[in-house]
């Protein structure tokens, strides 16, 4: 006789109601994705077998993930894995979970390069590559290009890594340890950047979500008292690292427009510098072109 507590939909409806209890800003698709996960099916075969019931493996299975989202935990990190720019990147506590407004910066510098295509070669610098997502999809779209990936953090590297194997472009792409640009060993046609432009006051607030404040990495986030410390320096390296008729793109804050092309103009005084809004109408994405 099968237990109608446990079929799909009773679950489902169960698990949505306590993830909303807790705050969790999408319930009903935290929810899905987990089940998905651990039933290693996609979410419209949820829809497609509300009475299936699951077995006692995958109770404790499911249980243990919402336990997990309970508090708060990011539903990437505990799948371990999510999409960016139509590809999935393997993720852990030690990279950013890639967010959809970081797209317009990838479709951006996708831009540029085949603008550029006169060029014999292009060479990319992503500067703090994190999971590798920025770096991975550029080389997916512009198989011509090189690419150097740079972070500050060894076991960001690691997965950055992983993730160009699993793509199948690891040679396209160069990982370099270290600060911003330092390790960077030549000039490059176009630089791009998701730098921590979040300020720390807002970073350590008490309202600030659970998921960024207890989970992802500060290291990525934090951009200092007025969250534009790591840009100012990311702008005044980039004059030594940028080629003549190069291009860099910078993902800000959405209330760092104005400011962060002030930053700009005083280094980058003859070039054209553009501030690019998302699909929210929101400032977020420094372009310069020297």
């Amino acid at each position: 006789m099968k237990d109608t507590n446990f079929t799909i939909a009773n679950v489902l409806l169960n698990i949505t109601q306590q993830f909303a209890e807790v705050g969790c800003d999408t319930p009903r698709l935290d929810a899905e994705v987990l089940l998905a996960h651990v039933l290693g099916k996609e979410r419209t075969w949820l829809y497609q077998h509300p009475d299936q019931p699951l077995t006692t493996e995958q109770q404790n299975a499911f249980f243990n993930m919402t336990a997990r989202r309970k508090k708060r935990e990011p539903v990437a990190y505990i799948v371990g894995h999510k999409e960016f720019f139509g590809l999935d990147f393997l993720l852990n506590r030690h990279v950013l979970v890639p967010r959809p407004e970081t797209e317009l910066l990838v479709e951006t510098a996708i831009q540029i390069a085949r603008n550029n295509r006169a060029q014999s070669k292009i060479i990319i610098a992503d500067v703090g590559t994190g999971s590798g997502c920025i770096a991975i999809s550029l080389a997916k779209h512009l198989p011509q290009v090189n690419i150097f990936a740079l972070d500050i953090s060894e076991q960001a590297l690691e997965v950055a890594r992983q993730n160009a194997d699993r793509h199948h472009v690891s040679h396209q792409i160069t990982f370099l340890l270290g600060n911003l640009l330092e390790p960077l060993p030549e000039p490059v046609d176009i630089i791009v950047s998701n730098p921590p432009y979040v300020n720390s006051p807002v970073l350590t607030a008490p309202f600030t979500t659970p998921e960024v404040h207890q989970f992802e990495p500060q290291l990525a986030l934090n951009g200092g008292q007025d969250g534009l410390e790591v840009i100012r320096e990311l702008l005044t390296k980039t004059k030594e690292l940028l080629k003549s008729k190069g291009s860099l793109l910078v993902e800000i804050g959405s209330d760092q427009g104005q400011k962060v092309k002030m930053l700009a103009k005083a280094q980058f005084a003859k070039a054209d510098i553009q501030i690019i809004k998302d699909l929210a109408g929101l400032d977020r994405l420094l372009v310069i072109h020297t």
